[in-house]
């Protein structure tokens, strides 16, 4: 990397220049996020033609949140993080997410605004914007797993299970969804589940569940591994890892990314006022939470709330009580997911407000977060897992007040976001990667013009 020029290419490298006479619709595209989003982007910008470049903080890619995910490939109605079964109670032990006290003007707005969509117009009406993107994102899986033949722990199978009467009844909107999109699914009573599943007990009762035969589960930080490695060989994608981005900077019809110095650096450059500087084409922001300060320091405040989440990765005590598909708590948003000898089990939300999320979360909420999660799998698969055993992760996911991603060009021509998907689906990730791509190469994106709408920054102001 130069070492003190202003405005360098990185590395004087031939990739990152723009060769005389090629046309002008190959671009060099800068990628803030080595996350599941940020590598998805950056394939999807390379299989347009682009040059990309991706700074990531990690020392390698899907370190983050991205580290953390559930196994979910794709939400249906009845797990996207807004609806009818999504915060529909105040008490966090009911409905999974633990809401600490002392919340803020901005923290109550947004549990007010997600509350909005409860109600069923609402929520379908949601739900038809996000699922062009859901199928988009079907679709470009299926391509990359074509193209490659990655195997990165992909099961089919998705047991969705319901206590209550009064749950049930919360979930009806979901499924009408499923009928109206005719999703492929089985309705069960408490004893075809546990027919179908036999690590399901019906004791104590419940009320019934939803079976998905084709939707999967999959390792997210393999996956996103494996993307990497793929890059690195096709050529095209350079990854700056242990690389931190500190200002964006938006000028004419180019762009740049000021980079931090790094811990240490003892040369003229670092002692000087002097910064790294990479320019590009068009900046795609897809950092996660560290998206909210780089678009601040613009003047674009995105009202994405940052959630903690939880997961264990638990040895499994007994196969013979370990599930073969994944098993969902509908309510509580609580995924058991299979890989090899192991289970991961995600969720154990809390909500906070935005002020609190740097520091540490507290001894007393920790586990009371990670006992949610411990208790469901000993409610739905007993002695399936050796919890005392499991290994914790903790991890912060960006969450918007309307349930939906934020996708697209924002602010400047040159700058894109790609952040906001929240917990459920992560494969979201490479549709989103898609859109994207397909924005900076100026080709109309494979999703309808509503989607497209409720996904941009702007629609918030």
């Amino acid at each position: 990397m130069p070492g003190s020029a202003p405005h360098a290419t990185l590395n004087g490298n031939a990739a990152f220049r723009r060769p005389a006479g090629k046309s002008n619709q190959i671009m060099d595209v800068i990628v803030i996020g080595g996350g599941i989003v940020g590598v998805a982007t950056a394939y999807q910008l390379r299989a347009a033609g682009h040059r990309v470049c991706v700074v990531e903080r990690h020392a390698t890619v899907a370190q983050g949140a991205t580290y953390g995910h559930g196994g979910t490939v794709l939400p249906t109605p009845l797990d996207v993080w807004f609806g009818p079964t999504f915060m529909a109670s105040r008490q966090g032990a009911k409905n999974g997410v633990i809401s600490k006290t002392g919340f803020n003007g901005p923290a109550r707005q947004f549990v007010k605004q997600l509350a909005a969509l409860q109600e069923p117009e609402a929520f379908s009406r949601q739900y038809a914007r996000l699922r062009p993107l859901i199928e988009a994102s079907r679709e470009a899986m299926a391509d990359i797993e074509a193209r490659f033949g990655l195997e990165f722990e992909q099961a089919s199978g998705l047991l969705y299970l319901v206590r209550s009467e009064q749950e049930w009844q919360q979930t009806q909107t979901a499924l009408d969804l499923l009928r109206e999109y005719e999703v492929p699914h089985h309705v069960l009573t408490p004893a075809e589940c546990a027919a179908y599943e036999h690590s399901v007990r019906t004791e104590p009762e419940f009320t019934g569940g939803v079976l998905f035969d084709h939707e999967r589960t999959a390792n997210c930080p393999l996956f996103a591994k494996l993307i990497k490695q793929t890059l690195d060989t096709e050529g095209g994608v350079q990854f700056m890892l242990g690389c931190e981005v500190s200002a964006i900077r938006l000028e004419g019809q180019r762009a740049s990314v000021e980079l931090t110095p790094r811990p240490g650096a003892n040369s003229t450059a670092a002692r000087s006022r002097e910064v790294d500087v990479i320019n590009a084409d068009a900046i795609v922001v897809a950092a996660g939470q560290g998206s909210l300060p780089l678009l601040e320091r613009l003047g674009l405040r995105l009202p994405l709330h940052p959630l903690r989440l939880h997961n264990l990765v638990a040895p499994i005590a007994h196969e013979e009580c370990a599930p073969h598909v994944a098993i969902v708590d509908a309510i509580k948003r609580i995924t058991i997911s299979r890989m090899n000898h192991r289970l991961r089990i995600a969720g154990g939300a809390v909500l906070q407000s935005a002020g609190q999320i740097d520091k540490p979360l507290g001894e007393a909420l920790t586990k009371e977060a990670l006992a949610l999660l411990g208790q469901a799998t000993h409610d739905w698969i007993p002695g399936a897992a050796r919890i005392s055993a499991a290994l914790p992760w903790e991890g912060v996911k960006l969450l918007s007040p309307d349930g939906l991603p934020v996708i697209g060009n924002a602010l400047h021509p040159r700058l894109f976001v790609n952040a906001g998907h929240g917990p459920a689906g992560w494969g979201l990730a490479c549709g989103a990667g898609k859109l994207v791509a397909d924005l900076i190469s100026g080709k109309t994106p494979d999703v309808p013009a509503h989607t497209l709408a409720a996904l941009r920054a702007d629609r918030f102001q």
